[in-house]
């Protein structure tokens, strides 16, 4: 990869493709400019709670906005959220709100233009939101130097990434990274475009597509192994929409090549063998009291016994979740309740064949069917 003139004075020297994405994203005045639906795939239908937050972010912030989805964890209250190209900052702004006063997003991004736009109006929003004091900061740098660009170890709940990782040359160590700055029990959940096979040289060698979200999109299997690489535990599925390239002189180049806009949840959780334990939502977090669902596997119903793989168990044990569900007791019994747990990796492109062949309502806000394991009180 050959690299460019421009450097920060920390070390971390620009690619040849963070030249051209920078180059790619500031001529962009809005959306339509986009030449594929690749960053502006289709999400599930947004929380009310979620909307109106969305409603108080400044327009110009959303029209110079390119993600893909929206990625919204559970349980923000108080949390320390790092936004992985931050771009115009609506999903920061969107977030500052859910994470209140005493929570703290950064947003990080490498795009001079989208930094403006996103540091412009700090002030009108927290004027807007009612906060005493900004609990929203932008940082220029890199994704693949978190640790260069001031960030510290160890120093964030939950990061968050809205169609970025595949525009990074060095997936994985945007993946190490982001593992650094997490606390112990902190989570990656980002949404991001995956490809049905490893791409082709022409293909990632080909600048519009790769500005487009497709060109550095990762096989999924791969992410599977830089995941377990870098130390995190099996990415869960949460979501995932096909991606349509509309544009035909584009689709050539793709050739049988297909694409799908996911969102993964990684936890930086403890090595464990947990066996498969009982679990219940207490139905505390905010938003989805009655029913949260956790990946495209398990759906939580308030106050219901579930049966959890051991992986899901640890997960829950371990992370910001832990006070939102009671678990069987040490040493207690922890039998089979008639449906076993779900385990094992989901093909996202599987899913979507899986729920258009369901037809629509057929899963929760249509986007991933719910496979909860249910036990009998």
């Amino acid at each position: 990869m050959a690299e460019g003139k421009s450097a920060r004075a920390a070390g971390f020297v620009d690619s040849s493709v963070h030249v051209d994405v920078k180059h790619y994203y500031g001529q962009l005045k809005k959306t339509s400019d986009l030449k594929t639906n690749a960053c502006v795939a289709p999400a599930q239908p947004v929380p009310a709670f979620i909307r109106q937050a969305l409603k108080k972010v400044h327009p110009e912030v959303t029209d110079r906005y390119y993600g893909c989805g929206l990625v919204v964890p559970e349980c923000l209250e108080g949390c320390r959220i790092l936004d992985l190209g931050s771009g115009s900052g609506r999903d920061c702004y969107m977030l500052s709100q859910l994470v209140g006063e005493k929570g703290h997003v950064t947003g990080i991004d490498m795009t001079d233009d989208q930094l403006q736009v996103a540091k412009t109006y700090v002030d009108y929003h927290m004027q807007e939101f009612g906060f005493k004091k900004p609990n929203v900061s932008f940082v220029q740098g890199y994704i693949e130097a978190l640790s260069e660009a001031g960030l510290e170890k160890s120093s964030f709940d939950l990061i968050i990434s809205n169609c970025v990782v595949n525009l990074s040359p060095d997936k994985r160590q945007v993946l190490a990274e982001a593992y650094s700055v997490l606390k112990d029990g902190g989570e990656l959940y980002f949404s991001d475009v995956y490809s049905s096979g490893r791409l082709t040289e022409e293909i990632k060698k080909h600048k519009v597509l790769w500005g487009e979200c497709l060109g550095g999109a990762l096989w999924w299997e791969d992410l599977l192994q830089l995941a377990e690489e870098v130390g995190f535990s099996p990415p869960r599925l949460v979501t995932a929409n096909v991606i349509t390239v509309d544009n035909k002189d584009l689709q050539d180049v793709l050739g049988n090549f297909k694409f799908v806009s996911a969102t993964y949840r990684l936890f930086k959780v403890p090595k464990s063998n947990t066996k498969p334990c009982q679990v219940m939502y207490n139905g505390d977090i905010t938003g989805v009291e009655d029913k949260f669902q956790f990946d495209c596997q398990y759906t939580f119903k308030a106050d219901e016994v579930v049966e959890v793989d051991g992986e899901v168990a640890s997960i829950l044990a371990h992370s910001r979740f832990a006070e939102d569900f009671t678990f069987q007791p040490p040493g207690g019994p922890c039998g089979p309740c008639g449906v076993k747990p779900t385990a094992g990796v989901v093909d996202p492109f599987e899913l979507v064949l899986k729920l258009e062949k369901q037809g629509p309502g057929s899963a929760t806000g249509g986007c991933c069917s719910t496979q909860s394991a249910s036990c009998c009180k």
